[in-house]
């Protein structure tokens, strides 16, 4: 598929994996069961537009241009999202497998997470202000230095944040989830 311009088309089954869609420009496109892995999508514009179970991992994202994205039940193991062009960045993902992603330095303010897995994904000097991670699983996920103020945490689990390297105020938390916050001062929460 040469760098072309697609608009409000809908690409079913479509293994991309072969092909190089560097520059190419997809306007109010759906794709559903889709394969990207490790397809170079270098420079391409995605505006509008929705994957749904699609396959995306470890596609290299140099560049590209997400602009309300939205992602659902797809796989995105290991994607780079911090090379993406910071330009109009706004995406959001429901029930997404985003384990080993790299998200650090994104301005990712109110994003969506939704019933994600995101273990081990980097949220290093994130701007993740009233982001909502409702459901998700946070294991060894890396907030550092990241602005999570008005973030949600209430209904997600297994995170491990430092109220010391972050910004948290008015952030929210269930009782349940407070020992995400403690777990540097190793106390016995029962």
């Amino acid at each position: 598929m040469p760098a072309s311009y697609y608009t409000e088309e809908t690409f079913t089954k479509i293994n991309f994996a072969d092909q190089n869609l560097t520059g190419s420009e997809f306007s109010n496109c759906t794709f559903k069961h889709c394969d990207f892995t490790q397809t170079p999508l270098s420079q391409a514009v995605f505006s509008d537009c929705t994957f749904d179970t699609c396959n995306l991992s470890m596609v290299n994202l140099p560049q590209v241009k997400l602009d309300n994205a939205q992602f659902s039940h797809c796989k995105i193991l290991g994607v780079d999202f911090s090379v993406c062009s910071d330009f109009l960045f706004s995406a959001s993902f429901s029930s997404c497998l985003l384990d080993f992603c790299n998200f650090s330095r994104k301005k990712l303010k109110d994003t969506k997470f939704i019933n994600c897995s995101l273990k081990e994904a980097n949220f290093g000097d994130c701007n993740l202000t009233g982001a909502d991670f409702s459901g998700s699983d946070l294991q060894r996920a890396i907030f550092r230095q990241s602005n999570l103020e008005k973030a949600d945490f209430r209904e997600a689990h297994n995170f491990s944040i430092d109220p010391e390297f972050n910004r948290l105020k008015k952030a929210k938390f269930s009782r349940s989830g407070l020992g995400g916050l403690l777990d540097k001062y190793e106390i016995i929460i029962s």
